[in-house]
């Protein structure tokens, strides 16, 4: 199944009026959200889901032990942008139904597990520039969120390279990038392809982002920096 995308996004053309009715300049978490800028938050894996944090740990001991390294802790990004004019959250999630796509900013779209699966929606994610939209999970972000630019050129420049970000399948390598594609894999490639990698750094210390490495291997591999 070929995924679906929207053809541009931009912090110009799809940014609420600061008067528009439901609209806060001050919505989204922590003092630093009042600030204009792009940050980088990292989120524990499963954080406020039991089952998924469950998986997860069974996952990494199992890497770890194939590694022959010490377990950490795993973590999934997600990007947040500040403006005069509100908040915009840029994440990779589950597709929740097959209503609201224009509500939730979604740009991009992919199958889940395996490929065929993805004709049905319980096995596909989108990747969202959601205006004034909420991270359900990001009040359990660890450390400080990272700045990645206040310049507004540049956070123009990863909004508008959103809608081409890869999709292929959530959780597998079809890419033969060496790790499995997920929402780390979106927030890396996008970071990258906007030249801003440098300033993204790691996880918080004794933390590990699986599929990081991947978004950024296949933003490379494009010629996107």
């Amino acid at each position: 199944m070929t995924p679906t995308r929207r053809s541009s996004v931009s912090s110009s053309s799809t940014a609420p009026s600061p008067t528009e009715p439901g609209v806060s300049v001050e919505q989204g978490t922590g003092p630093h959200q009042e600030v204009p800028g792009l940050r980088l938050h990292w989120i524990p894996l499963g954080a406020g889901e039991r089952v998924v944090r469950r998986s997860g740990r069974i996952y990494e001991r199992m890497s770890a032990a194939v590694g022959r390294r010490a377990p950490c802790d795993l973590y999934h990004s997600a990007l947040v942008l500040t403006t005069t004019q509100g908040t915009c959250s840029v994440e990779m999630a589950p597709t929740p139904g097959p209503d609201g796509r224009s509500a939730r900013g979604v740009v991009a779209s992919g199958p889940v597990g395996l490929r065929w699966l993805g004709r049905f929606r319980l096995f596909r994610y989108e990747v969202r520039c959601w205006w004034g939209g909420e991270i359900p999970d990001l009040a359990f972000a660890v450390g400080e969120p990272a700045l990645m630019t206040d310049d507004p050129l540049s956070w123009e420049r990863v909004l508008e390279m959103l809608p081409e970000v890869p999709t292929p399948t959530w959780g597998r390598d079809e890419l033969d990038l060496g790790e499995m594609w997920n929402s780390n894999s979106v927030i890396s490639w996008v970071l990258t392809a906007a030249g801003l990698a440098d300033v993204a750094g790691g996880p918080p210390p004794g933390g590990r982002a699986p599929g990081w490495d991947a978004g950024a291997t296949a933003a490379r591999r494009r010629g996107s920096v």
